[in-house]
């Protein structure tokens, strides 16, 4: 039997990578949260729930040396840990920095380094896209993060490539899937008949559905080789419209109304955006390092490398990813 530490198990992302991760015979699966997370989307069973103080140095050592019988190891970590969106822009560095620094030490400290340690990164390591040719991104690019979350992100990858781990280290696209808030966001605005979209030139975006990343996620266990990074993306992109025909038509909308914001104006307002969300202490989902996210106009990626790899094909087009995320969302009330 094999053993799994998914750091981060809570949110989201955490949730699918444990529902895989659950249904793997003969794999024992530790979910890895702060003591203040919500266990509601765990898994019924099969999941031991390991709690850490991930700001105490003191603490993580303590819960890696005790939760297992002495001299023994997890095989695999998967470390999903981290933040998208912060009130200060140094929380960035702090969260999916200096955690990951903390608990990466205290690996090597404990002799507790896993056979392979699987990072959760984004492609917005990479900073721009080709915004004329459109050319996808492939991981021999030089990375030329424009934000600080890209920055945090690919400072987290340069992190583990100084150290002894044996990672594989993942640059996802956007995820999106049942139990997410900020796609729901976009498919509820069109749901009341509008889309919204930044900039006029050619926009190319690119999705990978949550539970198909949690299947490569595994499959990259057990089958990639270490201190390789790797694009995780369906094979295609999709320009705005596209995305707005294929959302319309799982909600049902006959019509939905384009409305198309300039680039000026989405920052103003995305500034505006972040100094209310510092006022009330809680981060908004437009803010200015969001909004050079969302100007970028090509998040194209190239995935051979994973297909070549360990087999990696997203199994889930993009059309049925949104019909089975909108079935959740109305399910469980989010949605009308």
């Amino acid at each position: 039997m094999k053993r799994v530490l998914i750091v981060g198990a809570g949110g989201f992302l955490g949730s699918h990578l444990l529902e895989k991760a659950v249904s793997i015979p003969d794999l024992e699966v530790y979910a890895g949260v702060r003591t203040s997370t919500s266990d509601r989307w765990f898994p019924k069973s099969g999941v031991i729930r390991v709690d850490f103080d991930f700001e105490d140095p003191a603490d993580v050592e303590r819960v890696l040396t005790s939760t297992l019988p002495e001299g023994e190891k997890w095989d695999w970590i998967v470390y999903n840990l981290g933040a998208t969106k912060c009130l200060r822009y140094k929380d960035f560095d702090h969260i999916n920095h200096d955690l990951l620094r903390t608990f990466v030490e205290t690996l090597e400290r404990t002799s507790m380094m896993p056979d392979k340690f699987l990072y959760i990164s984004s492609l917005s390591a990479m900073g721009p896209g080709d915004g004329r040719s459109y050319t996808p991104f492939n991981e021999s690019m030089i990375p030329q993060p424009n934000t600080r979350y890209g920055a945090s992100k690919l400072k987290a990858e340069m992190l583990l490539q100084m150290h002894s781990v044996p990672y594989i280290i993942f640059r996802c696209t956007g995820i999106y899937g049942p139990r997410d808030h900020d796609y729901f966001m976009m498919f509820d605005a069109m749901r009341k008949g509008f889309d919204f979209s930044v900039g006029f030139r050619k926009q190319l975006l690119t999705f990978i559905y949550a539970p198909d990343l949690a299947q490569a996620v595994f499959a990259a266990l057990e089958k990639a080789p270490v201190k390789e990074v790797y694009n995780i993306a369906e094979p295609r992109a999709y320009s705005q419209a596209e995305f707005r025909r294929i959302v319309a038509a799982k909600l049902g909308k006959s019509i939905v109304v384009p409305v198309k914001v300039p680039l000026w104006g989405t920052k103003a307002v995305s500034w505006v955006a972040e100094k209310i969300g510092v006022m009330r202490g809680k981060p908004s989902t437009l803010n200015t390092d969001k909004y050079n996210i969302m100007k970028q106009r090509n998040w194209s990626a190239d995935t051979r490398k994973a297909r070549t790899a360990f087999g990696f094909s997203a199994q889930t087009a993009l059309a049925d990813g949104v019909a089975q995320s909108i079935d959740w969302y109305r399910k469980e009330g989010w949605m009308k």
